[in-house]
């Protein structure tokens, strides 16, 4: 008696579930019922007949309901951050250093010179401790030159003992706030030490091979870092201040393996 009971229960269940997919999924219900007759629903499980027509329509269950517009057509996906285009990236967290880089002048080029007076650049600079420094051999090591109202440019002189070293100069054009010359030591990577230095004399096209791309969106390259033969000569130049920033000039032995390099250097303001 009561197997009949549940046996009437359970048709009468699935009778109202039947009417309910006909009344309140119209469009679901007539694709279904296409290659189906409308008594076969009794034995259809809804969420199953739901799953398979939407497969039919070609819509995609694991998409945001946000993201579907009429007639079943997809709207624009969302671009991931960094797969933009120029416009989307531009108009995102990179706008400010992008502004900034809008507003940076064409940098004139710098004045360059050398002097066989290779000996009386060292003796003059000799007694200043802060003028001779050794650079390590695998090391960058970054004369930081903030712009000062003072001046109008900024000058350099060099020389080494016995072996060529690296010279780049690069200019940062983010705000000035501290007016003071700073050294920065750096170390280069391992992968960067594996080859050998070559010692001696080298051409300019050389190019410095320990020298590092650089990443900063407001650095200005001046000067390329490249092997210079200040061992032979005095290598010195000048360049215009080009607005407020800051100029880094980078004295690179990051190629050397072995060697250590004994520098001197002055940097100074002219007007």
């Amino acid at each position: 008696m009561k197997a009949m009971e549940k046996l009437e229960a359970t048709s009468e269940l699935q009778s109202r579930l039947s009417s309910l997919s006909f009344s309140s999924f119209p469009g679901i219900a007539s694709k279904q019922c296409e290659s189906r007759p409308p008594d076969r629903l009794h034995s259809t499980n809804l969420s199953e007949s739901f799953t398979q027509c939407v497969g039919s329509t070609g819509m995609d269950t694991t998409k945001d309901p946000g993201q579907l517009c009429e007639g079943n057509q997809e709207a624009p996906a969302v671009q991931a951050p960094g797969t933009g285009s120029e416009e989307n990236v531009s108009a995102g967290s990179c706008q400010p250093s992008t502004e900034i880089k809008a507003q940076m002048p064409p940098l004139q080029p710098a004045h360059t010179w050398t002097s066989a007076a290779v000996k009386e650049l060292k003796a003059k600079l000799r007694p200043e401790k802060d003028s001779v420094v050794t650079v390590y051999r695998g090391d960058i090591m970054t004369v930081n030159v903030p712009t000062v109202p003072e001046a109008k440019k900024v000058c350099w002189e060099f020389a080494t003992d016995g072996y060529d070293i690296g010279f780049g100069i690069y200019f940062d054009w983010s705000p000035v706030t501290n007016r003071s010359i700073t050294v920065h030591i750096s170390e280069s990577s391992d992968d960067e030490d594996e080859e050998e230095e070559l010692e001696g004399p080298v051409s300019n096209g050389d190019v410095e091979k320990g020298s590092k791309s650089q990443t900063n969106s407001n650095l200005a390259e001046i000067l390329p870092v490249y092997r210079q033969d200040s061992h032979l000569s005095v290598h010195g130049g000048s360049h215009d201040f080009p607005g407020e920033g800051t100029y880094l000039l980078k004295f690179d032995n990051s190629y050397s393996l072995w060697r250590n390099k004994t520098l001197y250097y002055r940097v100074y303001y002219s007007a």
